[in-house]
C-alpha cells in the first residue's frame, strides 16, 4: 500500500511539473511564443487580435513602423497576418470608425461584384456590353466593347483621369456612364491599357442593368452585410441621374475597408462562406496581356502603382489616389490598409509627390519586413527616387471637361449638365447624407454615415 501511494504521489508530482510547464508556456515572454497563431475573420465590430510574436514579427520594430507611417500623414494604419490584427497606427481609434474616401480602391470594389455577379451567371465578363444596354444607346463600335474590356482597362476610349473624375467631384456629372459613351475611340477594344474614370462608371452602370437592381442593394445583400458592413456604415455617391460611381467616391470607415482587405487575403472566402469566387479573384489579381501591372480593377505584382519593387511576386493591391491603399501579400498572409493624405516626400516638389507614389510604401515595407523573426528579404536599401517625367496634360482633356456641357466631339447628343436623355437630373450635391462632403463624413447629425 505504501508502495501504491508513492506511487501515486510520483505521478501527481509529474502531472504537477506538467502544469506548471504548460503554464510557463502560456505566460511566456513574447520572444518565446510560438509563431503559428491564426485567426478567424470576424464579421463583428472587432477584429481578432494576437501579439505580433505570436505571427513571427517583433514588437518593439512594429511600433517604430507604425510610427513612421503615422508620421507620414497615414490617418488610420491595420497590419494583419494571419487574419490577426497586430499593428494599429496610433490614431485608428479616431478614424477608425469615420466613412473615408478610398477614391480609385472603389474601382476594385466593382471587380469583386462584377465577380460575384459572374458566378451567380447574372454576367458574362466575354460578352459586349451590347447585351446588357438599352437599345440605342451607344452606337455599334462601342457597344462591342467587353465587360472584360472595362476590366482591364482596355476600353479604347480616350482618356483624361483629371478631367474626367473632375465632374463626379463637384459634382455636377448629369449621367457618367452615358458621358462615358460619348468619348472618342482612339484605340480597337482589347488592345491598349488605358487607365480611366469614366469606363469604370459604364461598368458599374452595365453591371447594375445585369443584376437587376439598382448596385448599392445589390452591393449590400452580396458583399458588405456577410462582412458585417452595415448600409449605415458609409456613403457611396450616384451622379445626378442615380447612377452609382464605379471609379470613386465610396466612402467607408477603415475598419470596414479592413474587412474588405482580408477577403480578398482568403480568397474570397468568409469563414467559409465563399462571397467572391477564388476564380474570379485569381484572374483579377493576374496581370492582363496588355498591362502586366493590372489585372480586373487590381494592380499586381512588385513595383506596381504603391507596391515596393522588392516585395514578393504575389503582392496585388487596391489603390486610389493619395495613398489609400489595400496591400496584400498571399506568399506571407500579410494584409496591409491604410488610409491618408499623400504623406510621401519627393525632391522634386508637388510634381514629385504625385508622380513617385512609392516613396512611402517603400521605407514603410522596409521597416516592416525587418520587423519579421525570420526576414522574407534582405533589405532593398532607401528609396531611390527617379527623374521627374510626369506630363501633366496626359491627365487633362478639355474636351472630356467640355463634354458635360454638352459641348464639343466627346459630347453624348442630349446630355448635359442640364438634362439627360429627357430625363430630368438632380441638383448638385443633392445626392450626399448630412456631413459627406469630398473627404470624409463628419458630425453628429443621425443620417450622416458611419459606425455608431
Amino acid at each position: 500500500m505504501a508502495r501504491f501511494g508513492g506511487l501515486l504521489a510520483g505521478v501527481t508530482a509529474v502531472i504537477l511539473m506538467a502544469g506548471q510547464l504548460f503554464a510557463a508556456q502560456a505566460q511566456a515572454t513574447p520572444d518565446d511564443e510560438p509563431t503559428t497563431t491564426r485567426c478567424e475573420v470576424s464579421s463583428g465590430r472587432e477584429p481578432a487580435r494576437a501579439r505580433p510574436e505570436q505571427v513571427g514579427l517583433d514588437s518593439t520594430r512594429l511600433t517604430d513602423a507604425l510610427a513612421f507611417a503615422a508620421g507620414r500623414k497615414r490617418l488610420n494604419i491595420q497590419i494583419f497576418r494571419h487574419n490577426c490584427l497586430i499593428g494599429e497606427g496610433p490614431g485608428n481609434t479616431r478614424t477608425g470608425n469615420t466613412p473615408w474616401n478610398v477614391w480609385s480602391v472603389t474601382k476594385s470594389v466593382v471587380s469583386l461584384l462584377t465577380g460575384i455577379a459572374a458566378e451567380r451567371d447574372l454576367i458574362d465578363l466575354e460578352a459586349p456590353i451590347d447585351r446588357y444596354l438599352p437599345p440605342g444607346l451607344g452606337d455599334t463600335r462601342r457597344r462591342a466593347i467587353t465587360i472584360e474590356n472595362l476590366l482591364t482597362e482596355t476600353s479604347g476610349m480616350r482618356t483624361g483621369v483629371v478631367t474626367e473624375g473632375l465632374t463626379g467631384a463637384v459634382p455636377i456629372d448629369p449621367n457618367s456612364a452615358v458621358q462615358a459613351l460619348g468619348v472618342p475611340l482612339d484605340h480597337e477594344p482589347g488592345t491598349v491599357f488605358t487607365y480611366s474614370q469614366r469606363t469604370v462608371d459604364l461598368l458599374s452602370y452595365v453591371l447594375e442593368l445585369a443584376v437587376g437592381e439598382p448596385l448599392q442593394d445589390f452591393a449590400q445583400r452580396e458583399l458588405f452585410a456577410p462582412l458585417g458592413i452595415e448600409r449605415g456604415d458609409l456613403y457611396w455617391a450616384r451622379d445626378r441621374s442615380g447612377h452609382t460611381y464605379g471609379y470613386a467616391h465610396l466612402l467607408i470607415p477603415p475598419n470596414d475597408l479592413a474587412k474588405l482587405g482580408l477577403l480578398v487575403g482568403n480568397a474570397g472566402n468568409w469563414n467559409g462562406r465563399q462571397i467572391v469566387p477564388a476564380w474570379y479573384l485569381s484572374r483579377a489579381t493576374t496581370p492582363s496581356t496588355t498591362n502586366p501591372c493590372y489585372g480586373y480593377l487590381f494592380w499586381t505584382g512588385p513595383d506596381c502603382a504603391e507596391n515596393p519593387s522588392f516585395m514578393p511576386a504575389d503582392m496585388y493591391a487596391m489603390s486610389g489616389v493619395g495613398l489609400q491603399n489595400v496591400f496584400v501579400v498571399p506568399s506571407l498572409d500579410l494584409v496591409v490598409v491604410w488610409t491618408g493624405v499623400f504623406g510621401n516626400v519627393s525632391a522634386y516638389g508637388p510634381g514629385g509627390i504625385i508622380q513617385n507614389t512609392g516613396e512611402l510604401p517603400h521605407e514603410f515595407f522596409r521597416r516592416l519586413l525587418a520587423t519579421f523573426h525570420e526576414s522574407p528579404i534582405p533589405d532593398p536599401g532607401p528609396y531611390v527616387e527617379p527623374p521627374l517625367v510626369t506630363n501633366p496634360n496626359s491627365y487633362i482633356d478639355t474636351d472630356i471637361l467640355l463634354a458635360v456641357f454638352g459641348i464639343g466631339t466627346s459630347a453624348y447628343p442630349g446630355c448635359d449638365v442640364f438634362a439627360c436623355l429627357g430625363e430630368p437630373l438632380a441638383p448638385p450635391f443633392s445626392d450626399a447624407p448630412p456631413g459627406c462632403v469630398l473627404l470624409v463624413c463628419l458630425g453628429n447629425d443621425p443620417r450622416t454615415p458611419g459606425i455608431h
